[in-house]
């Protein structure tokens, strides 16, 4: 029985993925309506330093709960108020035994794989095991399943390689999500309670998953009496244009999850404001779309397009994104930019593409950056608290 189900694309991965399913399941609800469910944006800094012969790790987030993506799921899926059946397990049988079943009937499932190990993004080893974001599986033709991660055209992994991919990450082994037919019976409801739910936590103490995390970002960026400052870590050099690089990936919509997302929670803002009646949340809107330029022109000021060597490392990581848009026919440009993306990376991890000056006013200039940003963030979200 061929698949009908319908290829929608999207711009954040998690939302993209939810709203997809939905669509097919009869309950369709704009991806920016299902990021304002799930509650909007978040805010995420972490940077791992390991032994000095490993580079160091840099985590950049900008979602909601993006620090427990299974949990951030289900309360999406509870306040729309659709039944669901979330089923993780250990077992290799009774996981592939359930994804073959759903296949069968065409029935959309979400899954949440290890990005390395599907081997469309053409990931290096050394990220086995990292993670993903959620992707949707919808249908198994010739031993290989057809997989929207927002392409546009047919994707598909071999079976055995998506099989592994779910088992990879030990804290949310072979998740599957089987959303249940609609419609969804409150969305003013829904709304509501995801648009406070992202205010409450914007408005956190924590200095790793709320707004002060930028703060604490920005202070890092010139401390070179912390161990955590970006003049020790990076003190030998080692390692930062790929930090560099995660920055620009991250923030911009090149990368794999979709970007920072202050545009599209403008956009949640703008449709909130008409469904609930409230015009004050559809002029909140333009507050988001100041701070989406904002981050923007931070992703430049980390990644600048006129360093030969840096325009050069954009083009080949938006080349990917590019191939895995356009599916199985883009598998090919995405393996040979994939490929020459890390040797590049590589490479300039070792030889870095400018002086010790340029590094310490990109330092600086970032600080500044994000300490605007935090400061404007700040005072969106108070503003926003006030009119919901």
């Amino acid at each position: 029985m061929e698949s009908e189900y319908q290829l929608r694309g999207g711009r954040q991965a998690d939302a993209a993925a939810v709203a997809n399913v939905l669509a097919a399941r009869g309950a369709e609800v704009s991806e920016a309506l299902v990021f304002a469910v799930s509650g909007g944006i978040g805010a995420g800094y972490i940077l791992f330093e390991f032994a000095r012969e490993v580079d160091a790790t840099l985590v950049v987030a900008f979602r909601n709960q993006w620090q427990y993506p299974k949990t951030w799921l289900e309360s999406t899926i509870d306040r729309l108020g659709l039944k669901a059946n979330v089923h993780t397990t250990g077992g290799k049988r009774g996981a592939a035994k359930r994804l073959s079943a759903a296949l069968k009937e065409n029935e959309p499932v979400i899954v949440l794989p290890d990005q390395q190990t599907l081997g469309y993004r053409h990931l290096p080893e050394k990220l086995n095991g990292h993670g993903g974001h959620f992707v949707v599986a919808y249908g198994e033709e010739d031993g290989r399943v057809l997989v929207d991660d927002r392409n546009l055209k047919p994707l598909t992994v071999e079976r055995a390689r998506f099989d592994a991919a779910r088992a990879r990450v030990g804290s949310y082994k072979n998740l599957l999500v089987n959303i249940g037919p609609g419609p969804v019976e409150d969305l003013e409801k829904a709304v509501r309670a995801g648009l406070n739910d992202c205010v409450q936590r914007l408005s956190g103490s924590s200095t790793s998953f709320a707004l002060p995390t930028w703060d604490r970002w920005a202070k890092s960026m010139t401390d070179e009496r912390g161990p955590k400052g970006w003049p020790t870590v990076f003190a030998t050099r080692r390692g930062l244009v790929s930090s560099l690089l995660t920055i620009w990936e991250g923030v911009t919509t090149a990368g794999m999850t979709g970007g920072h997302s202050r545009d599209l929670f403008a956009d949640s803002l703008t449709e909130a404001g008409a469904l609930l009646d409230n015009e004050a949340l559809t002029e909140q809107a333009e507050q988001w779309r100041a701070i989406a330029t904002q981050w923007d022109e931070l992703a430049e000021a980390a990644l600048p397009k006129h360093v030969t060597e840096f325009g050069w490392m954009r083009d080949l990581t938006a080349a990917v994104t590019k191939g895995v848009r356009g599916g199985d026919e883009g598998v090919e440009a995405a393996a040979e930019a994939g490929a020459e993306l890390w040797r590049v990376r590589g490479h300039y991890d070792a030889e870095i593409p400018f002086t010790d000056e340029q590094v310490n006013g990109i330092f600086t200039d970032l600080g500044s950056r994000l300490r605007e940003i935090h400061a404007a963030e700040v005072a969106a979200v108070k503003d926003l608290t006030e009119v919901l």
